[in-house]
């Protein structure tokens, strides 16, 4: 079996796990289905998603124009200006 190095920290809950200082809880098969869920659905919201999208072809070419300036391609601007505004760090202007 391959050693694996422990940082300290990691070390520290190994010594103990050994000494038995730990015990199952007693909703432990809850708990584990919990983060189990936890689990999947955080792999879930990490998959991307294949979309389309009518654009304006004049809009399109500044944005490829834009993205070129950058040094990116011009999907990643577009999945970057998505996720921002999704998370509430860039806002619509009428």
């Amino acid at each position: 079996m391959k050693k694996i190095k422990l940082d300290k920290d990691e070390q520290s809950l190994e010594t103990a796990l050994q000494m038995g200082e730990f015990v199952r809880s007693r909703n432990f098969a809850s708990t584990k289905k919990m983060f189990e869920e936890a689990a999947k659905n955080y792999l879930e919201l990490n998959k991307t998603k294949r979309i389309t999208i009518r654009v304006n072809q004049a809009d399109l070419i500044k944005v490829k124009a834009r993205a070129k300036r950058n040094n990116m391609p011009y999907q990643t601007l577009l999945n970057t200006l998505i996720r921002q505004f999704a998370e509430g760090r860039a806002a619509l202007q009428f």
